[in-house]
């Protein structure tokens, strides 16, 4: 028998029914493979973890072990390198399963979390700049820039958040097949939507000169 732990959602990846007006325009959610590699690290831990093995391996012989023996040695490390990557897709799969990621007229909310859901509400107000990264497989993000007195919490909102950007953190909706698609749809509704004209305050700086989606 399965179970829906978001099934108390009025709509789902909404914690609360839209108010009157405002348009539910695109839903998606995370590609688990894509999440892996690029927000847990996944190939990263891989080359680690055989570097070490390797390592570990030529010291062998260098000693003077013979050749069967360090082979029968590396059985453990290479069951628990696999053990760990394992995991960690695990965890990826989990974490795209559970996140949902919505855009409004007015603004996007990202419900994710595993044990604990989440629910960001962003309000296009708020953000300054978009920009689309491909990060192979297919897939792509598309990171927000806040204007510079707005703050998110990057630990809270983490892997959904762009990389290394710990003093202005970047709220980022990862691994999205259609990742160009959004981007662009984003620009569009930062521009027309009156809500996210942010009293005057410059326009949007994510278009370029033509309206095209800015990349990075």
């Amino acid at each position: 028998m399965s179970h829906d732990d978001f099934d108390f959602e009025p709509q789902r990846g909404l914690p609360a029914a839209l108010p009157a007006g405002e348009r539910l325009l695109w839903q998606g959610a995370p590609d688990w493979r894509a999440l892996a590699l690029h927000g847990y690290r996944v190939r990263a831990f891989a080359w680690y973890g055989a570097a070490v093995i390797v390592a570990r391996a030529v010291f062998n012989l260098a000693e003077g072990t013979a050749l069967p023996a360090v082979l029968s040695g590396l059985a453990w490390p290479v069951i628990l390198l696999a053990c760990g990557l394992g995991l960690f897709g695990f965890i990826a799969w989990l974490a795209a399963r559970t996140t949902v990621y919505s855009l409004t007229e007015r603004r996007i909310v990202i419900r994710q979390g595993i044990a604990m859901p989440v629910t960001m509400n962003l309000p296009l107000s708020l953000v300054d700049g978009v920009s689309a990264v491909s990060r192979g497989l297919n897939c792509g993000d598309v990171a927000l820039q806040l204007a510079p007195d707005e703050r998110v919490s990057y630990l809270l909102l983490w892997p959904h958040v762009r990389p290394w950007q710990w003093r202005q953190p970047q709220p980022m909706l990862r691994a999205l097949k259609d990742y160009e698609t959004v981007g662009a749809l984003l620009v569009q509704t930062l521009q027309s939507s009156p809500v996210a004209q942010r009293q005057q305050r410059g326009g949007v700086e994510a278009a370029n000169t033509d309206g095209s989606l800015a990349t990075a």
